[in-house]
């Protein structure tokens, strides 16, 4: 991210999902009313004009994202799987006594705004970098804020997540949790998502789960992206959000437990790949899980 400005990747991803509500069939993956409300959400939050949102919502610039997949193939639809993912753990979490949501790098996803009316006794917690949170909680005050959404403007990279929830007297570290860490930590060093893992887990309750996604390490150790790895790799660098942390499907059992979590593969949408990345839902480890 460039310094003390809004977030280019969150704002990519927000006009992907635009872009994919005009593509015929996409309406049967993306949550429902995501299309609308993060329309709504860019323009009135000033990060998106009312032409370009137009523009970006229109047969035309779905003819532009396909004649680029070949790039990343299967990646502009694989954000709806992405969102339907994050979403079917919320929801599948609230079900099992899940009580605090906790979305990191939030962006301008709309999930906590969509589903706090529903689920009125649910508490959720969106932490973004402040150039981009600031700018959404601009939004999200036009939009009407809820109650029970609380948006945290920190930086996770300055301030540990335990420093950041601490004055937050709502925050109960020992109630089942669903933390939700959508195309993010592919930006971070290997420290700081093991860091950051922990973390989560000292935060979090008996119970709780961890939903992420996360790209594969090619056989050359980096980020694989396909085909076109490396030109991938170089743009994201010139935009100034690099990938930085990847690592093997094998090793990722290992890596979770070491970090308080256990990975759940049985759990129904967890192990699916869309595009370059895996989809992941980890549940956090007991002291039988420790034995």
């Amino acid at each position: 991210m460039i310094k003390d400005k809004p977030s280019r990747t969150a704002y990519k991803v927000a006009m992907n999902i635009v872009t994919l509500g005009a593509k015929p069939g996409m309406d049967m993956v993306l949550p429902p009313d995501i299309v609308q409300t993060t329309k709504e959400l860019l323009l009135v939050s000033g990060a998106a004009g009312a032409k370009t949102i137009k523009w970006s919502d229109s047969p035309k610039m779905v003819s532009v994202y396909e004649a680029f997949d070949w790039m990343l193939p299967g990646q502009f639809e694989a954000f709806a799987h992405r969102k339907a993912f994050c979403e079917q753990q919320v929801r599948a979490g609230i079900g099992a006594g899940a009580t605090q949501i906790l979305i990191l790098g939030a962006g301008y996803d709309t999930l906590g705004w969509r589903l706090a009316p529903e689920f009125s006794d649910v508490k959720f917690f969106e932490i973004d970098h402040p150039a981009t949170a600031c700018l959404k909680a601009k939004g999200i005050d036009a939009m009407g804020s809820r109650d029970n959404l609380i948006l945290i403007a920190e930086d996770l990279g300055k301030k540990k997540l335990v420093d950041t929830l601490k004055p937050k007297v709502l925050w109960d570290k020992n109630s089942r949790i669903v933390v939700v860490a959508e195309g993010l930590v592919m930006y971070l060093s290997s420290k700081a998502v093991r860091d950051l893992f922990n973390q989560c887990a000292v935060i979090s309750g008996a119970g709780s789960r961890l939903a992420f996604s996360y790209i594969p390490t090619g056989v050359d150790g980096r980020p694989d992206a396909g085909r076109w790895t490396g030109l991938m790799l170089w743009l994201q660098k010139m935009s100034g959000e690099p990938w930085i942390w990847s690592i093997k499907p094998e090793e990722l059992g290992k890596f979770l437990e070491e970090t308080g979590w256990a990975i759940t593969p049985t759990l129904q949408g967890t192990t699916n790949k869309h595009g370059v990345e895996f989809y992941t839902l980890a549940k956090k480890r007991t002291c039988r899980d420790k034995k």
